[in-house]
């Protein structure tokens, strides 16, 4: 633990989750955008699924922590969506049980504080051309973008039932012609650095809706160590130059 205390957020899921913090990944760009302002806090676990992820909550977000999260914004779905192995082994989670385990997750990080917010992800599309694997019978495919549909309007089902705030990955990733090609990686599942700026414009797009108490907002929260300061950097009229709100060129992109 370090100082002064920030508000946390958390990023709570798997492969998606995990790999946001990859160059031009929507984790990245919110840690960027809220340096200063808040700690975003990775805990992705690529190849999990919600059955894995339950039996972790009380450990990942302890109940008796001194901070509790002032977001979490969680994913789960596209690997319980995959097809069933043979073998009952892998990563699938029936449609009921992953409905239950969603409650589970939104049901404790509720009893966290009164002030921890929650957004869930819904799973998203994938471009079944670039599929590949052999974990399902020959000839069929190890994911479908209906299973994913089907797992992504139960999640967002269950939100509304828990009064959470959603966002449906799955149209949103499908708002224009070329989607499988521009949102996605090579492997047809992972977002690519475009496909995670829409994911990261939609998140802000909920937390400043959200109009929640104290505003999570990144432009309304406040800059740490804000301050005006004689060590600042001296500009063209020899005043010095308070920085620390610097708004670098590219943060305008997510006004």
């Amino acid at each position: 633990m370090v100082g002064p205390a920030r508000p946390l957020f958390v990023l709570f899921g798997s492969s998606i989750v995990q790999l946001s913090y990859s160059q031009q990944g929507w984790g990245a760009i919110l840690a960027h955008l809220y340096a200063r302002k808040a700690d975003v806090i990775l805990r992705g676990y690529s190849g999990w699924n919600s059955r894995r992820a339950v039996q972790v909550l009380d450990e990942i977000f302890p109940k008796n922590a001194t901070e509790q999260p002032s977001l979490v914004i969680v994913y789960f779905g596209g690997n319980d969506s995959l097809l069933p192995h043979p073998s009952g082994r892998g990563q699938h989670v029936p449609l009921q049980e992953y409905i239950e385990n969603m409650r589970k997750i939104g049901t404790h990080l509720k009893s966290l504080s009164k002030k921890t917010r929650i957004i869930f992800l819904t799973a998203p599309p994938v471009n079944e051309a670039h599929l590949t694997g052999n974990s399902v019978l020959p000839g069929q495919k190890l994911r479908t973008n209906e299973s994913c549909r089907i797992y992504s309007e139960a999640c967002l089902e269950l939100c509304r039932e828990m009064n959470i705030n959603a966002i449906n990955l799955w149209s949103l990733l499908q708002n224009r012609d070329d989607w499988r090609h521009v949102y996605f990686t090579e492997d047809g599942i992972h977002l690519s650095a475009e496909g995670s700026h829409v994911v990261v414009k939609e998140i802000l797009k909920v937390i400043k809706e959200a109009e929640w108490e104290p505003s999570l907002q990144w432009r309304s929260m406040p800059t740490e160590y804000g301050e005006d300061s004689p060590y600042d950097p001296i500009g063209p009229d020899g005043n010095n130059v308070n920085v620390s709100n610097y708004t670098f060129l590219e943060t305008m992109q997510w006004e």
